[in-house]
C-alpha cells in the first residue's frame, strides 16, 4: 500500500507540486475524498482551498459506471463509448443528467453554504482528487475550472490508472500523478485507510483552511 490515508497522500502529492509554490495558485478539492488530500496540498503551498463540485452521471442500472459528469457552471461531458456499450437511450441519459445536476446543486449548498467561491480569474487552479479510475469526473472539473477563468489548470492526484492519467493530457495544462501502478484496478486498493469522507468533514476542512488564512 503506497498511502496510509488521504492525509499522507496529500503530503506526498504536495512534494510533487513544489514548483507551483509562490505562484498565484488556488487548490480545488473534488468532494468528498479529494478534499482531505487538497487540504494538505493547500497547506504546503500556502494557497487558498476551495471545492470544485461535479457530479457523475451513472448508467441507470449500474450507477457506479460513469457515462459522463456535470459541473457547476452547466458543463456536461458524455462518454459516448460507455453510453453505446450500455445501450443507454437518449431519454435515459437526459434523465440521469438532470438528476445529477439536481444533486450537484444541493451538494454545493451543503458544502459551501454562504461562503463565496474562490475567484479563479487569471490564477492557476490545481484540481485535486484522491485518485483517478476513469477520469470522467476529473475531466469535467478541469473544464469547469477553466470556464471559471483559471489561466492554467493542473490536475494532481496521488494515484491513478496509467491509461486514464495519460488520457487526461488534453484536459489540463499539467497532470501530476504520484503513483501509476500497472495493475491498477480501483483507487481504494492503494490506501490502507480509505474511510469515507463526509460532507461535514469537507465543510470543516474548508472552514479550517479559511481560518488559517484569516479569511
Amino acid at each position: 500500500m503506497p498511502f496510509s490515508d488521504r492525509v499522507e497522500a496529500g503530503r506526498r502529492l504536495a512534494l510533487a507540486l513544489t514548483h507551483l509554490a509562490g505562484s498565484d495558485v488556488v487548490v480545488l478539492g473534488l468532494p468528498r475524498g479529494g478534499v482531505p488530500v487538497a487540504f494538505e496540498v493547500a497547506r504546503a503551498l500556502d494557497a487558498p482551498l476551495d471545492v470544485i463540485v461535479v457530479r457523475k452521471i451513472g448508467v441507470p442500472w449500474q450507477p457506479e459506471l460513469a457515462m459522463g459528469a456535470v459541473g457547476e457552471n452547466g458543463a456536461t461531458i458524455v462518454n459516448t463509448a460507455v453510453v453505446q456499450a450500455a445501450q443507454v437511450e437518449p431519454s435515459e441519459l437526459a434523465a440521469a443528467a438532470a438528476a445529477a445536476r439536481g444533486e450537484l446543486d444541493r451538494r454545493v449548498e451543503r458544502l459551501r453554504g454562504d461562503r463565496p467561491r474562490v475567484d479563479l480569474a487569471g490564477r492557476t487552479a490545481i484540481v485535486v482528487d484522491d485518485g483517478i479510475a476513469t477520469g470522467a469526473t476529473a475531466r469535467v472539473a478541469c473544464g469547469v475550472a477553466r470556464a471559471q477563468g483559471a489561466d492554467r489548470v493542473v490536475l494532481a492526484v496521488p494515484v491513478g490508472s496509467p491509461h486514464a492519467v495519460a488520457a487526461m493530457a488534453d484536459a489540463a495544462d499539467e497532470v501530476i500523478c504520484v503513483e501509476q501502478p500497472a495493475g491498477f484496478q480501483a483507487v481504494g486498493q492503494y490506501y490502507e485507510d480509505f474511510s469515507a469522507t463526509t460532507d461535514a468533514d469537507v465543510t470543516a476542512l474548508l472552514a479550517q483552511a479559511a481560518a488559517a488564512r484569516g479569511s
